[in-house]
């Protein structure tokens, strides 16, 4: 098999970096109306950094460190999970893990197999990690867990880049989950405030 090209290890430098540019391209400071229907002085959209090359290679090497050491996929809701699974999926290639990606639908698809998750599927009782952009309430996370537990898979773990600490924490304990987060909300507000200063 042809030797891939390495990617660097997360560093704390890396981490220092992915913050500047969550604090810059993806919060937002002012009044929102938040998918939940709740109204917010925070705004935090990933997209502009998890589909830039610079933000994508630096969320992804930080995510492959958090997901669980037997997982053999990692799993998200489309379409904020999107970038996320495929990036860390290339990144453990990268480091000679092999870890595949797959992608939960919001609905089962509507002709062919009517399937509810893309990608090479593992066998069932495998363990897999759901990556998330954003946690707030864990509505999202909770759906893209619950399908893949229906569809025979262990999940244990979900891993987000934001935890908004409004409750996400709680819902993922509840439902016998760990939430791993590479950032606070607090974290990302307090650097867009000082830039702002």
């Amino acid at each position: 098999m042809t030797q891939l090209p390495t990617l660097p290890q997360a560093s704390a430098d890396q981490r220092q970096l992915l913050l500047r540019l969550l604090a810059e391209r993806a919060y937002r400071h002012g009044s929102f109306t938040l998918a939940s229907g709740r109204t917010s002085n925070h705004y935090v959209n990933c997209k502009p950094v998890s589909l830039s090359g610079q933000g994508l290679a630096l969320l992804s090497a930080q995510m492959l460190e958090l997901v669980e050491p037997d997982a053999a996929a990692v799993a998200g809701l489309t379409l904020g999970a999107d970038p996320l699974v495929s990036g860390v999926a290339v990144a453990a290639a990268l480091s000679g893990r092999a870890l595949d990606a797959l992608i939960v639908r919001k609905e089962a698809k509507g002709h062919g197999t009517g399937a509810w998750l893309e990608g090479p599927l593992p066998e069932p009782g495998s363990c897999i990690t759901v990556l998330e952009d954003v946690v707030t309430t864990g509505g999202s996370s909770l759906k893209a867990v619950n399908q893949l537990r229906e569809a025979g898979y262990t999940v244990k773990r979900v891993v987000t880049i934001v935890d908004r600490q409004e409750g996400g924490l709680e819902a993922m304990t509840a439902a016998g989950l760990e939430l791993q987060s590479l950032f606070l909300l607090e974290e990302v507000a307090a650097v867009s405030a000082a830039a702002r200063s």
